[in-house]
């Protein structure tokens, strides 16, 4: 059995209200700039469709599972999933409104993992492709939460949504890892290709969703590569969004890797103290924006 243990309880955080019905959240509500909202946007279109898939993926395995602890962590680690998956759900309807076809990305999406994957590939492999996405998501903090604050120009109801949604990604980060390690028994060469083949379709499903979204605004084909490139530049330069999750990313190859060797989370603390204070997420986020900047100065 695996040897690290979670350094943060898992936190089921249900009904929250972010406030994504209301109408004066601007269509491009990261600073006016279309890429950078239709990024994000992009982002939770997969969300759902990806969340039934880690779900699913880790039920393989439940039946087989006799640890009370482990069990535990894989309700809490499911109730957290669904959270995220109705609450993006909700975002998405506002894209709906937009005009754009939600339903058939979704479903492109669907038909990959669970008619491409889960039909062609085995359930060890789909684990380890699960618990590469986990890692993806869970790094991601290292990007919202740290002092260059890259969503300050974001709308704040839309920043505290994606700001839950690490804080609770790096809670139940080691639990399909887990179950993978001991129950499925993937070893270290599957694990890493399952990875390299996640970092590879991770990002063009990605650029894929958002280049659909710009052209559904209405954006030209010449339009959307010049938007592409510069948002290529925004997010990969030095110091740029992609910037801190380098180095949380590459401990995953190594042969003792586990998720819970990486402790120090940018921001966990900060934005659970905002949250204890009245359970509202968006306070909870400019809490430990105000917290962190202030680390800054």
């Amino acid at each position: 059995m695996t040897q690290y243990h979670a350094a943060h309880p898992i936190v089921p955080r249900e009904r929250l209200d972010f406030h994504l019905g209301d109408a004066d959240i601007p269509k491009y509500w990261f600073g006016g700039d279309a890429y950078k909202t239709r990024l994000f946007d992009a982002l939770s279109l997969i969300f759902p469709p990806g969340e039934k898939f880690f779900m699913t993926c880790v039920r393989d395995y439940r039946d087989q599972i006799t640890d009370p602890k482990l069990l535990d962590e894989i309700k809490g680690f499911n109730r957290q999933e669904a959270q995220h998956s109705m609450v993006h759900n909700q975002y998405n309807d506002r894209l709906r409104t937009q005009g754009i076809d939600v339903d058939r990305l979704m479903g492109w999406l669907e038909d990959l993992l669970f008619n491409k994957y889960r039909n062609k590939r085995s359930r060890a492999y789909t684990l380890a492709i699960t618990c590469g996405l986990e890692h993806f998501t869970s790094i991601g903090a290292h990007s919202l939460f740290d002092k260059r604050d890259v969503l300050k120009e974001a709308d704040p109801r839309v920043r505290a949504m994606y700001a839950w949604h690490a804080i609770e990604e790096v809670e139940h980060k080691g639990v399909a890892y887990d179950v993978m390690i001991d129950y499925a028994k993937v070893g270290n060469f599957t694990r890493i290709l399952a990875m390299l083949e996640t970092s590879l379709i991770f990002p063009i499903v990605i650029h894929h969703f958002c280049d659909e979204l710009l052209k559904a605004d209405g954006f030209s084909w010449w339009e959307r590569r010049k938007m592409h490139v510069k948002g290529f530049w925004w997010a990969f330069k030095p110091g740029g969004l992609v910037a801190p999750m380098i180095k949380a990313y590459f401990p995953y190859y190594r042969m003792d890797f586990h998720p819970w060797q990486e402790t120090d989370q940018p921001g966990y603390d900060e934005w659970l103290a905002g949250f204890n204070k009245n359970r509202d997420p968006i306070e909870a986020s400019e809490h430990m924006r105000a917290l962190l900047g202030a680390v800054a100065r």
